[in-house]
């Protein structure tokens, strides 16, 4: 029977893994800690009974990590954790009750704290005791990756780059992966699981020359197994002679004299801009509160036309390895692309199951969290804008003095003003339609609407950034991918720290 959010299921498992789906009678996080889907299934149903919806999200994760510096291993790690939440909703309020311990105890004492929110008008998450009766069980074992295998990539990496140029004196590397597991039931039946499994090489070169030293980064990182870096030279020689591509460029950067100027974001990695600046304006929980800059314009022109911005998380040859790429959100939904803005006209949110039904919408599969001990928020997964018909060279042959911003280092965002700050890190002065010298640490200062509208012309190659991509919210953190065309836009602020 349905109720409130939970539509009727017959009893079903899907258990997705790597690009597949497919249906399963059990899953191992429940069988190997001695605990029956009957069993489960049954508390879970009684203890939602009266309220309008809940789920209850059972999560493994491990995480394995090496880093190198000075040609020396300095730091490895590996760790593993569990645990489940059991979430109950009523109306605006949202009950959680979580714990490492994944025993039967533990679950009737969650079912008991969540069955006691009922009587309050305001959620609450609270940790449930530990256990005084008995021991949780060992965590499920998990084959470790070949540490010298590891060891001989980062010091062939570390001699890479020191043949590259003589003025490398510092090399870090750091490599890791992260595999969790998830297992998600409502009420009906329903249950549904993933495994996602990402990876992340990050390489560091200090340069010397004549007495100044600057540094390049790169850290590249996607859905997908270590052994993509490990077993594929050529990519990590490529990510090395990056590293030390930017470095060299910091030798000669120099500063900007700050002023208003158009600006020119390339294709890609820039696509940070735009979450920031727009995709969080556009989260449903920001907008049904009125707290977004962008709430109550639904219909309405809200950037330049041409500008089509979507959020997609369902997963495709072009997005399969992307961060944000998922089966299923984090509450069991199916992920989708969600049209956010098209032609300038703001026409969707992206949405949780809480504020898809206060909304009076269908959730969008962005119901994301960071844990088992955090509850779902909407939040991005893939973000970025369609392109356009214009080519790169138009844009900057029709630039008198501005600038080409390529990478940035991170920046601020209001989100109820959309007034934003953000550091390029690489960025270069065009004169007379030219790109000309490298900029030291230039700043773009602007307000996320007022750049939408400004967008003058817009590139005919989408890219996605395959960097790392972590989105935080709410004192969350999940992963998440940004792509762009490269733009023009006809004005912002620009600064120097230089």
């Amino acid at each position: 029977m349905s109720r409130g959010l939970c539509a009727a299921h017959s009893p079903q498992v899907c258990f997705t893994k790597g690009d597949t789906m497919t249906e399963s009678s059990s899953i191992d996080l429940l069988s190997h800690f001695g605990l029956s889907e009957g069993f489960v299934q049954g508390l879970l149903d009684d203890t939602l009974a009266g309220f309008d919806d809940g789920d209850l999200f059972f999560e493994r994760c491990h995480s394995d990590h090496l880093s190198l510096s000075e040609s020396l291993i300095k730091a490895a790690s590996a760790s593993t954790s569990q645990g489940f939440g059991l979430r109950a909703l009523q109306g605006e309020s949202t009950f959680l009750a979580h714990s490492a311990a994944l025993t039967d105890v533990q679950l009737r004492q969650a079912a008991e704290i969540v069955r006691a929110g009922r009587h309050h008008s305001r959620g609450a998450s609270c940790p449930v005791p530990a256990p005084v009766m008995g021991q949780p069980r060992a965590l499920l074992k998990r084959a470790p990756l070949p540490c010298d295998e590891r060891v001989r990539t980062m010091q062939a990496i570390d001699n890479f780059a020191r043949s590259l140029d003589p003025r490398v004196i510092q090399v870090s590397v750091g490599l890791s992966e992260d595999v969790q597991d998830i297992l998600i039931l409502r009420q009906g039946g329903l249950q549904v699981g993933d495994q996602r499994q990402y990876s992340v090489l990050s390489i560091r070169l200090t340069l010397e020359h004549q007495g100044r030293r600057e540094h390049g980064n790169v850290r590249m990182g996607g859905a997908y197994p270590l052994s993509h870096f490990l077993e594929t030279p050529d990519l990590w020689q490529s990510y090395t002679r990056e590293a030390l591509r930017k470095a060299l460029l910091a030798l000669e950067a120099v500063p900007i004299a700050p002023g208003v100027m158009p600006v020119i974001l390339a294709s890609g990695r820039p696509g940070v801009l735009l979450h920031e600046a727009v995709g969080h304006g556009l989260e449903g929980d920001f907008n049904r509160k009125g707290h977004s800059v962008f709430s109550h314009q639904m219909g309405q022109q809200v950037a330049a036309k041409g500008v089509t911005v979507i959020d997609r998380g369902s997963l495709d040859p072009t997005l399969s390895h992307m961060h944000g790429a998922l089966h299923v959100d984090d509450e069991g939904t199916l992920t989708q692309e969600t049209l956010l803005i098209e032609d300038g006209i703001m026409v969707g949110h992206m949405c949780d199951r809480l504020n898809a039904h206060l909304m009076g919408k269908a959730s969008t599969g962005n119901g994301r969290r960071q844990s088992y001990a955090h509850l779902p928020q909407p939040r991005m997964t893939n973000t970025y804008m369609r392109p356009g018909t214009d080519t790169l060279e138009e844009m900057i042959q029709g630039v008198k003095r501005g600038i080409y911003a390529v990478d940035f280092n991170g920046g601020q965002v209001d989100i109820v003003s959309g007034n934003f700050v953000f550091g390029a890190n690489e960025a270069y002065l065009i004169e007379e339609g030219k790109i000309q010298c490298p900029i030291r640490e230039a700043t773009l200062i602007g307000n996320g609407p007022e750049v939408m509208k400004k967008i003058e012309k817009i590139g005919s190659t989408l890219e996605m950034d395959d960097g790392l991509g972590y989105c935080g919210k709410g004192g969350q953190t999940v992963v998440v991918g940004i792509g762009q065309p490269a733009l023009l836009i006809s004005e912002l602020t620009v600064g120097s720290a230089g």
